[in-house]
């Protein structure tokens, strides 16, 4: 497996740490008055799920693991458990519906996603960037607030809460960003 210095950290790297896989959520590069520079890593553990603050300085030698990825189709949820389909060998593999946190809701049946995989072992699942979902509601338009820069809340049909701009109504398409969580536009 490929080395790297702890300043060649970035946020998404999967890293071997301490004998286990660690996926690096956030990284602040720190560069102190006194002192080596270093990299501040916030880890979660793609097995288990815990948490680890851990500081690398540029000297510090880290594994990079390089995890197999391969699109897979969501069939359902059962028990806690995603059961994704690989639609080449129609294999079935199962993920926490954990893993997907906050970005849960917008996954869609049938959806195409990423699992990625280390050693046969599926342990990631990443969504599209793009989903598009339905508004199930949102505020009317106030006369004479259409400044472009003034969003306005909106609930989803899958339950988030988003900002939109003010010409978008209910029942209407929009596209989300799963990265950020935001309105990106109309579907």
């Amino acid at each position: 497996m490929p080395k790297i210095n702890g300043n060649e950290i970035r946020p998404g790297f999967v890293l071997e740490h301490d004998g286990h896989l660690w996926s690096a959520v956030k990284v602040d590069h720190v560069k102190p008055g006194k002192g080596g520079a270093f990299a501040q890593v916030e880890m979660k553990n793609l097995r288990n799920g815990s948490k680890l603050n851990e500081r690398f300085r540029s000297a510090d030698k880290v594994e990079r693991v390089r995890l197999e990825q391969k699109d897979q189709q969501f069939l359902y949820e059962t028990d806690g458990k995603l059961v994704f389909m690989d639609t080449e060998t129609y294999e079935q593999v199962e993920l926490d519906a954990e893993i997907l946190g906050e970005r849960r809701p917008f996954l869609q049946d049938g959806m195409m996603v990423l699992v990625e995989y280390h050693e046969a072992e599926a342990l990631n699942a990443t969504l599209p960037q793009k989903v598009t979902c339905r508004i199930a509601e949102t505020e009317a338009v106030v006369k004479g607030q259409t400044a472009s820069k003034s969003f306005k809340p909106a609930v989803l049909e899958n339950g988030v809460r988003v900002m939109v701009p003010p010409f978008v109504g209910p029942e209407e398409d929009i596209v989300v960003n799963t990265e950020t969580m935001e309105y990106s536009e109309r579907a």
